[in-house]
């Protein structure tokens, strides 16, 4: 048998067992697919050539998504949903190659088709089968962790409660650990108060525990100071779980700050390599729009121009990345008017300020067009919370708690909020609290497969809208 916690010291051994899988099932689907369609062999350079850069991709894509970080605690569902946004990554890379060096009549189609079903589906398939053995072995003890926590109030309760809730993850709460006298010898969510804090390290012993969480409120410091200097000597994994939780978070982490552990509460998450895989994102494909687009923006300026006198386009300032003024582009879809600086009134049904052909161009979504020259310039995203104006920020600010929050990254061109049908007029203030909901969902959850899913989503559905007038 093995011993318990054998996976867990061998987790860097696993991680590149799944990379060597990824590897293989890229290659076999692509071997397969070349078996099926040709009747010939060897395989041609190009077909080689092909199939090394989705290996390549492969490993480029699939190490920064995270999908080699422990999926404990994370349903199979979570992981397929992740590798198939991955893999059809890889497949628009090799596509984007092929038309960028005028290759792509060289494969054939059905080859490329029988290549991209074949592997997607050995790669579900392996993480399926990899989930079940591991989820077998935790079953056994083989892969389990023991966790006794410190505090049974409310907080520890929720914490234990959330780790019953999910039993595949391995995680089993093996006893509490309360000052209080009350609870002692008493059972919490099906869990056995041991004793007080103060027998940690033999409820440690006598439980052969893993870990020891402290589940404390924040004012109890002193008492976390006296826990962990009496644990001093033990070598059982300790980690606070602090009693913020009724707080507002975005990107909440803990992160080393010259030596100093500082626990982040509101953080943009577009940082380090996060911040450089947005910038090639955001200016790789803003590029090739701009380029595809080039005759639709030369129709639609002629068309702004000729249907009513004053400019194509229509300069406004809204707030960007961490709340700093930018200079915004659409095409003007209203009439040349003047307003009181301090006001900004929103687009209205049968508004009488948007002319004719602005209408048209406000229903497709087609007056966001030069955003992406503003994306280019780095200003934008093309995903992210959508700017608003100035004067609705100063408004809404003190109306919506964490509103100014949406500014923890650049403002976006369309944005998960926009394509879940929260865009338009927000005449009321639920309207735009459940528009800042589904803005702030999206930064905490920020991936570059988020985006991958949102560009998709808006292409399908996010342009022609009901509340788009």
């Amino acid at each position: 048998m093995l011993p318990r916690g054998l996976l867990k010291e061998y987790a860097s051994v696993l991680s590149f067992v799944a990379r060597v899988f990824d590897v293989l099932c890229v290659l076999l689907g692509a071997v397969l697919a070349y078996v099926w369609r040709f009747d010939h062999w060897p395989m041609p350079a190009n077909y080689q050539m092909a199939i090394l850069l989705g290996v390549l991709f492969t490993l480029m894509l699939f190490s920064v998504s995270g999908i080699y970080r422990s999926w404990r605690g994370k349903s199979w569902l979570h992981q397929a949903q992740t590798v198939t946004l991955v893999w059809f990554s890889v497949v628009a890379l090799l596509i984007i190659v092929a038309f960028l060096t005028k290759t792509s009549t060289l494969f054939s189609r059905q080859w490329m088709m029988l290549w991209v079903i074949s592997a997607w589906s050995l790669l579900l398939l392996f993480r399926f089968s990899l989930t079940i053995i591991l989820r077998a072995m935790r079953k056994k003890g083989w892969n389990n962790k023991r966790i006794i926590i410190v505090g049974a109030g409310s907080l520890g309760q929720s914490v234990a409660q959330n780790i019953l809730d999910a039993d595949w993850t391995g995680l089993e709460v093996v006893g509490f650990l309360d000052d209080g006298e009350s609870l002692r010898g008493h059972w919490v969510k099906g869990v056995e108060v041991l004793g007080g804090a103060g027998k940690a390290n033999l409820a440690i012993q006598q439980k052969a525990a893993d870990e020891v969480w402290l589940a404390l409120p924040l004012k109890a410091e002193d008492r976390v100071k006296e826990i962990l200097y009496d644990l001093r000597h033990s070598t059982t994994t300790i980690r606070f779980v602090p009693g913020i939780f009724g707080f507002r978070l975005l990107n909440h982490s803990v992160t080393d700050v010259a030596g100093i552990a500082v626990m982040d509460l509101t953080a943009s998450p577009m940082v380090g390599l996060n911040r450089a895989i947005k910038a090639v994102e955001d200016r790789g494909l803003a590029l090739l729009i701009l380029l595809l687009i080039s005759p639709l923006l030369c129709l639609v300026a002629l068309g702004v121009k000729f249907s009513s006198p004053g400019p194509v386009l229509f300069k406004q300032k809204r707030h960007g990345w961490d709340g700093k003024p930018i200079k915004i582009y659409k095409f003007r879809s209203m009439v040349v008017h003047c307003e009181d600086k301090a006001t900004v009134t929103q687009a209205r049904r049968c508004d009488y300020r948007i002319t004719k052909f602005g209408a048209f161009l406000r229903r497709t979504s087609l007056d966001e067009l030069p955003q992406f020259v503003n994306v280019l310039q780095g200003k934008m995203s093309i995903v992210g919370p959508r700017p608003h104006a100035m004067a609705h920020n100063e408004q809404y600010k003190d109306q919506i708690e964490a509103y100014m929050l949406r500014h923890k990254v650049k403002p976006g061109i369309t944005g998960w909020a926009q394509v879940n049908g929260w865009r338009g007029e927000t005449d009321t203030l639920d309207k735009m609290k459940k528009r800042v909901e589904y803005d702030l969902y999206y930064i905490e959850n920020w991936s570059l497969w988020f985006d991958i899913k949102i560009i998709v989503r808006t292409m399908f559905t996010g342009f022609a809208n009901k509340n788009a007038y």
